[in-house]
């Protein structure tokens, strides 16, 4: 995308929000070199434009592309990853459960009576 030129922003600006009664006068266009008062629009790069057809296996390329410079673990680092995450689920279980359990007895023996 183009970069905005400053006319251009303010021009965005005055029509989101409309001037405000007794502000500063807006200021005319400054003409460009060939005399117009704004740029002409340049057509869209050619490597912009879509070609029908070429988006699912321009992404299936790109992705591979993407899959190649991943560096993937090791078979013993893949082990030892998943034995960490068993043992945390493990023991965050083993601790809701006691939690639930004390707090059920807690419930039932202390308040309900």
């Amino acid at each position: 995308m183009a970069r905005q030129t400053r006319q251009q922003r303010r021009d965005r600006r005055a029509q989101q929000q409309p001037a405000l009664a007794g502000g500063p006068p807006r200021t005319p266009p400054r003409p460009t070199a060939n005399g117009d008062s704004e740029p002409a629009r340049r057509p869209p790069r050619s490597d912009e434009r879509h070609i029908p057809g070429s988006g699912p296996v321009h992404f299936v390329q790109e992705a591979w592309g993407e899959l190649k410079k991943v560096e993937w673990p090791s078979q013993k680092a893949v082990v030892s990853g998943t034995a960490v995450v068993l043992i945390a689920c493990l023991i965050v279980g083993v601790y809701l459960y006691l939690n639930d359990t004390i707090w059920k007895y807690v419930v039932q023996h202390v308040l309900l009576r």
